[in-house]
């Protein structure tokens, strides 16, 4: 038994984890981190960072095949694949470095192992040898976050199934690959290996492309990923993969029938489970509904000085919905007054080529709200940087209701609009008018001007169409 004593314990260093505990350590709490694997957790070790990594290798070598198009003549340019694997890699590794050297600053401890919660506030953690060591805190606030989702016809075997983690890091470049699952995660596999040559299929059980997305985002990406020559199968499922032999061949139930596809490689893409298991909330007796921690708007379990945030709670499974969450639970457990988050305003990110960002309703949402709409869309093809960067693929669309003019939703597709999307979550947090949104002078030439465009183009007032 240990008698360290904390104010605040964090189990989990991902996203939400390590954020939360140096912001508790900026606000005088005496705070550890229990962590098992890297810190940083999936996000910064096997998903956020180095997947960009390997986008923007995949990137590179797209412009440098497209060189030509820009005035510029390269010969022979290959991929390396391992040399892309590690650069990845090192990425992500640096990126977890500065997280040890954030803890240092902020004098947080780090407690190296797998964390269970016990009853009374305290908190076990076992080594990788096996001992048993128990700390007590004030607060814990649970911060295990989530892994791949598994489908019975699609057991993970990281050898020919993989999911991932495991498509991060294979040892040798695959000639055929099957993205089953067509989210954030599996179309931004599918563009990667697309890109470096690999033959691509995506299979998607709904009826369009990332799901989640305004139906002219999914209707854009479609249009410009079969243009690449990815084979895209919607309202299909799989339903068993044969893995005897050299490659898989994979059953596919699809509106036409049975059809069978062959290739090396099947990557698992449909979701994330939430890590609730063997973390001892049974013990504490820690309410779990449908696979999530059940919590109140300031992450409140239902026992006293019991947290949790990210990924095990019920809200958005995405990295700044973590940080934003730990965040708002310190300082709720400080006795400050935090405003609880809203969840109506959380930015998506899909960093496929071109990339995807969206907030809001949908235009089909706010219909189904009962909201009159106005709808200005703005097409990267009017613009002049996006001329002259060779990236006219895409639009911004923006959704107002006409009554108010309150911006209900924005989305976009296209180069680098995932740095854009913070311009309308601030507008939609301050409560900006389209009418405002219209005389906001936007910087010539700019990406970021179609937003104004297409709140002009929702009033009637569109200069460039």
């Amino acid at each position: 038994m240990s008698s360290t004593k904390y104010d605040l314990i964090v189990v989990g260093s991902g996203p939400g984890g390590y954020v939360a505990a140096i912001r508790a350590s900026q606000l005088g709490l005496k705070t550890a981190v229990v962590e098992a694997a890297e810190l940083g957790g999936i996000c910064l070790n096997w998903g956020c960072i180095p997947t960009k990594a390997l986008i923007k290798s995949a990137q590179v070598f797209e412009y440098i095949n497209h060189a030509a198009d820009y005035g510029i003549q390269v010969k022979d340019a290959e991929v390396d694949f391992s040399k892309m694997i590690k650069r990845s890699r090192d990425v992500a590794d640096g990126m977890s470095k500065g997280i040890q050297f954030l803890f240092k600053k902020n004098k947080i401890d780090q407690l190296l192992g797998w964390g269970k919660v016990k009853s009374g506030k305290k908190v076990e953690v076992e080594d990788k040898d096996g001992k048993k060591t128990t700390y007590s805190a004030d607060n814990i606030i649970i911060a295990t976050g989530g892994r791949a989702r598994e489908l019975p016809a699609l057991k993970i075997d990281n050898e020919k199934i993989v999911g991932y983690r495991k498509a991060m890091v294979l040892e040798k470049k695959p000639e055929k690959m099957v993205v089953v699952g067509s989210g954030a995660i599996g179309v931004e596999f599918a563009y990667v290996y697309n890109a470096i040559g690999v033959d691509v299929t995506i299979v998607e059980f709904l009826d369009r492309i990332v799901p989640n997305e305004d139906e002219e985002v999914s209707k854009a990406l479609e249009k410009i990923y079969k243009k690449a020559g990815i084979k895209i199968m919607t309202k299909s499922e799989v339903t068993a993969v044969d893995t005897k032999g050299k490659g898989c061949k994979v059953s596919v139930k699809t509106p036409k029938g049975e059809e069978t596809l062959e290739c090396d490689i099947v990557l698992s893409a449909v979701g994330v489970t939430s890590n609730v298991e063997n973390i001892g909330l049974e013990d504490v007796g820690i309410l779990v509904e449908k696979g999530k921690i059940k919590v109140d708007e300031f992450y409140k379990t239902n026992m006293p000085g019991y947290f949790a945030i990210g990924d095990v709670t019920t809200g958005p499974a995405l990295a700044h919905v973590a940080s934003a969450e730990g965040i708002i639970c310190v300082e709720k457990i400080k006795g400050l007054d935090p405003e609880p988050l809203d969840y109506n305003n959380i930015p998506g990110c899909t960093y496929c080529i071109p990339e995807i960002s969206s907030v809001g309703f949908t235009e089909a949402q706010a219909k189904e709200a009962g909201y009159d709409v106005k709808v200005g869309k703005f097409p990267f093809s009017a613009s002049g940087k996006a001329s002259a960067a060779g990236a006219k693929d895409g639009f911004v669309k923006l959704i107002f209701d006409a009554k108010y003019g309150e911006l209900l939703g924005g989305h976009m597709i296209g180069s680098n609009v995932t740095e854009m999307i913070a311009e309308i979550v601030a507008i939609r947090k301050l409560e900006t008018t389209g009418h405002e949104l219209i005389k906001t002078v936007h910087p010539h030439p700019t990406m970021s001007e179609a937003i104004m465009e297409a709140a002009a183009a929702a009033y009637g007032e569109v200069i460039h169409l």
